[in-house]
């Protein structure tokens, strides 16, 4: 039964992978990084862990894959020999809930926005049309929310702020005021342009409320860890925000003149900022048009 779960669980976390190219996991590597004080990252393949280490145990923020749950077991028994506690899983996409079941079976509460848990039982469509795959029981969220959550532990006050319906409906940022970190999700990503999952329940406009979220959080010199790409100050973020707000400005216009969505990616509006953005390419480019696209044209 063990064995069929864990399959499953695969599984579930290649299919919600936003950007679904099954890796080596053979391969893979944890690379783990002190950020500061009892804070530190985990970088492997997927989105970017977070870990919290200290007396009271270790608080986790996303898992990255099942397959690396032993990998990423290890890494964090180097940093500290506690229990892991809590895991707060930033939103839906298995690449940061892939892992939850590995952790739940280490004793730790998946704790996440209440429409992240219904995603994670009935998830959306894949992208060739074929029913989502369930999560395993064990990697559902048990403690779940929607309203701001203070959780108090290993000296830290770590607020876990929701951000609705922004790259998804369950989106939540990780603050940790002595750490004097923000982790984002994929909400903000520092690498290539937005990816609004619109399937997931995400939105253009969430979005910019959830850069703007950033910008109001923390000090001017709080470290943003996105969920993808290299971490970054505030003004990044701000930077990334205009950038959003005149790439969608450009799309509203085309839209205006009645053009397809063929029409108005072919248009190139992201032109001024594809040798800007890093990690940009003309796939994300593409996508992010014909995302701002949809959501302009059905909210008219």
């Amino acid at each position: 039964m063990r064995a069929a779960i864990s399959g499953l669980a695969v599984a579930f976390a290649l299919t919600l992978h936003a950007d679904a190219q099954q890796p080596d996991f053979s391969q893979v590597q944890i690379k783990t990084t002190k950020i500061a004080g009892n804070f530190y990252t985990l970088e492997g393949q997927g989105g970017t862990i977070g870990v919290l280490s200290g007396p009271d145990g270790v608080l986790m923020v996303d898992a990255q894959f099942a397959p690396l749950g032993d990998k990423i077991v290890a890494a964090i028994k180097q940093i500290s020999d506690g229990r892991i506690r809590l895991l707060v899983n930033t939103h839906v996409h298995g690449d940061h809930t892939g892992g939850n079941e590995n952790i739940a079976k280490q004793g730790a509460l998946i704790v996440a926005r209440e429409n992240l848990r219904a995603r994670l039982a009935k998830p959306a469509p894949q992208a060739n049309g074929q029913p989502g795959v369930p999560a395993p029981p064990l990697a559902l969220p048990i403690i779940t929310y929607d309203a701001p959550v203070t959780v108090h532990m290993n000296g830290e006050d770590v607020q876990l702020v929701p951000v609705p319906v922004a790259h998804t409906d369950g989106d939540t940022m990780v603050y940790f005021p002595n750490a004097n970190v923000i982790m984002t999700g994929d909400f903000y990503r520092s690498t290539g342009y937005p990816n609004i999952d619109r399937g997931n329940g995400g939105t253009m406009n969430g979005m910019l409320a959830g850069f703007d979220a950033i910008l109001k959080l923390g000090r001017a010199d709080t470290k943003i860890i996105p969920g993808h790409g290299a971490i970054v100050d505030k003004a990044a973020v701000a930077a990334h925000r205009d950038m959003m707000i005149a790439v969608r400005d450009k799309v509203a216009a085309l839209v205006r003149q009645n053009k397809t969505q063929e029409e108005v990616v072919a248009a190139k509006p992201t032109a001024d900022f594809d040798t800007k953005v890093t990690g940009a390419t003309p796939m994300t480019a593409d996508r992010f048009v014909g995302q701002l696209y949809q959501e302009i044209k059905t909210t008219r």
